[in-house]
């Protein structure tokens, strides 16, 4: 879809998607949703119910910020899924765009990351972990058009 099928008011009506935190993480997976290399993420379901959000449902749509707060794309959700992290598969991590060739990889990636210093104070719980049963939200998502070519 043309970035010009989007009006400045269907852009601002639209939740955002931030990908990671601003940084070099945000930069590598926006890049990717661009570049149509990713087209899966993982979320977990506690994220969701510290922020009182509810979970992605297919045919939501969301504006993709870069780690400048721009918008850059929107993406429509096509498929969500919720399993124990113990479930998650290989073809889902490929799609996740960032190079992870073995669910191991991905899961000490992804263990990186939650268990990081800011996803813990995101989260309000400096000795977050997650285990085998921790649920993630897992998505699949389209991307309907690349912001920046309407620059």
């Amino acid at each position: 879809m043309p970035a010009d099928s989007f009006s400045s008011a269907d852009l601002a009506s639209m939740p955002r998607a931030e990908f990671g935190f601003p940084g070099p993480l945000r930069d590598q997976l926006v890049t990717a949703i661009l570049s149509g290399a990713k087209t899966s993420t993982t979320s977990l379901v506690v994220d969701y119910e510290y922020e009182g959000e509810p979970l992605p449902r297919v045919g939501n749509r969301a504006v993709v910020v870069d780690s400048d707060d721009r918008p850059v794309a929107v993406i429509e959700v096509t498929q969500v899924r919720v399993v124990p992290l113990a479930q998650v598969d290989l073809g889902h991590v490929v799609d996740e765009g960032e190079g992870h060739t073995s669910v191991g990889d991905w899961r000490a990636g992804h263990e990186r990351f939650w268990h990081s210093e800011e996803m813990r104070a995101g989260l309000g719980e400096p000795e977050f972990t997650v285990d085998d049963a921790t649920l993630a939200v897992l998505e699949r998502f389209r991307l309907l058009t690349d912001l920046r070519l309407a620059d």
